[in-house]
């Protein structure tokens, strides 16, 4: 659970286009953090989530060859 901010590390394991999406529960697109081609190495995005509602959000990372889905909580 965060409460109104976070902040997603992730890691790229080649250069690649890289795009972190944030969506809501209907999975409706909320925010876009990343979106550019990216080196390999670790990362960090920041979500400032202030004027959304509380409730279970979903951030997609997605590169060339890499898809991966997790779950967050707002907690207001």
């Amino acid at each position: 659970p965060f409460n109104p901010q976070t902040k997603i590390k992730f890691s790229i394991k080649q250069t690649s286009f890289a795009e972190m999406k944030i969506f809501d529960i209907l999975g409706r697109e909320v925010k876009t953090l990343v979106n550019e081609n990216l080196k390999a190495g670790e990362y960090e995005a920041t979500f400032n989530a202030a004027s959304l509602p509380s409730g279970i959000y979903f951030y997609t990372l997605r590169t060339a060859d890499f898809t991966e889905t997790r779950k967050m909580v707002l907690v207001k």
